[in-house]
């Protein structure tokens, strides 16, 4: 048992000894031996002397995610799958289904099929409940349930599934998939073109350059370049991307980490496309890393107006590390900084509160644009004109987090028909049947002002207040969850804006949601108006 356990032990240990040996804090390098050694003995005495079987793979992994998990949210270990994840993510091209699928605790759902995309020919919808993968039940599924659906091009897979109560089975041949960067763009009007830059792969800049030079060959004068819901990717293809619009030689990203060849300054290297044409763009709270560099820097350099909601706030830069056996360790080398010299990172991964939760930035420091004009660090990108529509709200959030608008869709979807994008409108009616719908389901979700009052009644001070205070306390909770669903009037425009997005993808793809954009989206017709208007834009950028 000895010799075998040797062989189990030797993998963690060498791993972490690759990482010390990378390591340039010499006058670290007892600490971390000493550590290394404590936790190689106690993994070797807990794995010989437990009562019980011990799973070494399985007690590593929640060693190390636990380790990781003190740190910031974006540096994980990837196990052979996890980079192979990440490698496809970053390509932009992978075989499979063509349908992004979300795993539940014993579910697993269909929450978008792509047009044309295997699941879309084998009938599959958003809201599907998919049951059994082949011979295996997902429910009872220890594993990732999703790997059951991947596989080489041509090979096929049974998949039992439920849609609206009703049991269903179908195959799905896969295919190679393209992940586009930039699924769609088109002219708005006759001198404004607008571009949709989803996410920031391999593909990204080249993809952008080919919409912006087709739409200026259409007779664009103006461009607006949409970010929203861009969760960011590779740092070069966002320094690509900003170079589509500013020369050669600009400075875009600066790096500062504690490792020296980490400290690094990023500046444009090609021609630009066009340096001068008129350029909105479009951010919100899921616009993250590389959207913001590339909003950050646009904003800086007095290129482009923003419009929208502030961005997300993550002004980190993580970089895969090999480990051995074909895992990765993906961590956070360094901040980036804007041309201005700020970093927008939002949340204190390394201050946290009471309850350990990342603290986020309340104070923000003044920088400069190069036209001089004000722009604060902390608190990712905010933008010159911001859209009410486009904001985020707790609400909103555990909305969606709930899946109560998506399953509200879902049920839309069943119960009307929608032929044409021009058919569609959500009306006040239905807004009502949407406020109904959240009183039925099983939808809640804690204030934080509903947490500090729970936490009151239950401390040691509740014996000081006396039961009168507690009774008050009680009452308060009861009349803040009333007002809650009251809440749902307050934002409604939020809300009503991502039930639409949600609906419109059900009947008309990703491809009708941004067609239906753009006569109906608020942020494009505002930016629009603005683009259409020289004298105004101008005074944005002074």
């Amino acid at each position: 048992m000895k010799k075998l356990f040797k062989k189990k032990i030797i993998i963690p240990v060498f791993a972490v000894c690759i990482l010390l040996g990378a390591s340039s804090f010499k006058g670290d390098f007892f600490e971390i031996a000493k550590q290394i050694e404590i936790f190689t003995t106690l993994f070797k005495e807990l794995n010989m002397n437990y009562v019980d079987e011990t799973n070494p793979a399985e007690l590593m992994d929640n060693a190390i995610k636990n380790m990781l998990n003190g740190l910031d949210p974006y540096t994980r270990f990837l196990n052979e799958q996890d980079v192979e994840a990440y490698r496809i993510n970053n390509a932009g091209k992978y075989s499979g289904i063509g349908a992004v699928v979300r795993t539940y605790k014993d579910k697993m759902l269909i929450i978008e099929a792509y047009k044309d995309s295997p699941a879309d020919k084998a009938g599959l919808k958003a809201g599907d409940e998919i049951i059994k993968i082949g011979d295996t039940d997902v429910a009872t599924f220890k594993d990732d349930a999703t790997e059951l659906l991947k596989g080489a091009s041509s090979t096929g897979v049974s998949v039992v599934y439920k849609r609206q109560n009703k049991t269903n089975t179908t195959t799905i041949n896969r295919e190679d998939i393209d992940v586009d960067a930039v699924p769609f763009y088109k002219m708005v009007d006759a001198t404004t073109g607008y571009i949709v830059l989803t996410k920031f792969n391999q593909k990204a800049s080249s993809q952008t350059k080919e919409a912006l030079v087709n739409l200026k060959n259409e007779g664009a004068k103006k461009i607006i370049l949409d970010l929203r819901g861009n969760p960011g990717g590779l740092l070069s293809e966002a320094i690509n991307v900003t170079n589509l619009f500013v020369p050669r030689g600009e400075l875009i990203v600066t790096t500062k980490s504690k490792v020296k060849k980490f400290n690094k300054v990023y500046k444009t290297r090609n021609a630009a496309v066009d340096t001068e044409i008129p350029l909105v763009v479009l951010v919100n709270g899921s616009s993250a890393s590389a959207s913001e560099i590339v909003s950050g820097s646009l904003q800086d350099l007095d290129r482009a107006v923003i419009v929208g909601a502030r961005s997300f706030g993550k002004g980190l830069v993580q970089r895969p590390l090999k480990l051995t056996y074909g895992t990765q360790l993906k961590v956070t080398i360094s901040r980036y900084y804007t041309p201005s010299g700020r970093c927008i990172q939002s949340l204190d991964y390394w201050h946290r509160d009471a309850d350990g939760k990342a603290v986020k930035n309340t104070t923000f420091n003044d920088f400069k644009t190069k036209n001089g004009r004000k722009v604060q660090d902390g608190g990712g990108v905010l933008p010159e004109i911001q859209i009410a529509a486009a904001k985020t709200n707790a609400l909103t959030k555990a909305l969606l987090l709930n899946n109560v608008i998506f399953d509200y869709a879902t049920n839309y979807y069943y119960n009307n028909n929608v032929n044409t994008i021009a058919d569609f409108n959500f009306t006040d009616a239905n807004f009502i049947d949407f406020k109904e719908f959240v009183k039925e389901s099983n939808f809640s979700f804690e204030t934080e002002t509903e947490k500090a009052l729970t936490a009151a009644i239950n401390s040691n001070d509740s014996a000081i207040f006396g039961e009168e205070i507690q009774d008050k306390y009680k009452s308060l909770l009861v009349d803040i969850n009333k007002n809650k669903f009251k809440a749902l009037d307050k934002y409604k425009d939020e809300i009503v804006k991502n039930i639409e997005d949600e609906i419109v993808k059900r009947y008309f793809y990703k491809e009708g949601l941004y067609e239906y954009y753009l006569t109906q989206d608020d942020a494009i017709l505002t930016a629009t108006e603005l683009l259409n208007n020289t004298t105004k834009y101008n005074d944005y950028l002074k």
